[in-house]
């Protein structure tokens, strides 16, 4: 029963630090310092493994098959049919995070 409470306590901690960074992530205006600070934040697997998955979706939202994705960059494809479905999805984060990026 304890081992029960103290797992669902560090879930407690554990999303508000997500939204604690997400909200940190959102008033920063400096990419170079957001940079810096995913540089301190990921391990070097966990930062190629995000960049990775980003660097998928914007070359299905472009129209690059799945199959050219899979050969340009080494991924199977069921990583990019769950990115594909992700975008698919109305009102997808990752469609209007892209479109965040292509304002910039």
């Amino acid at each position: 029963m304890e081992e029960f409470r103290n797992q669902e306590e560090t879930e407690i901690i554990v999303r508000k630090a997500f939204d604690e960074l997400c909200s940190a992530l959102s008033r920063c205006d400096d990419p170079d310092l957001i940079g810096e600070f995913l540089e301190c934040l990921l391990t070097p697997t966990e930062k190629r493994e995000v960049s990775s998955r980003w660097a998928l979706v914007r070359e299905i939202a472009e129209g690059t098959t799945q199959r050219e994705i899979a050969r340009k960059m080494g991924l199977s494809l069921c990583k990019i049919t769950r990115g594909s479905r992700e975008l698919k999805k109305e009102n997808s984060p990752f469609r209007r995070m892209i479109e965040q990026y292509r304002k910039g």
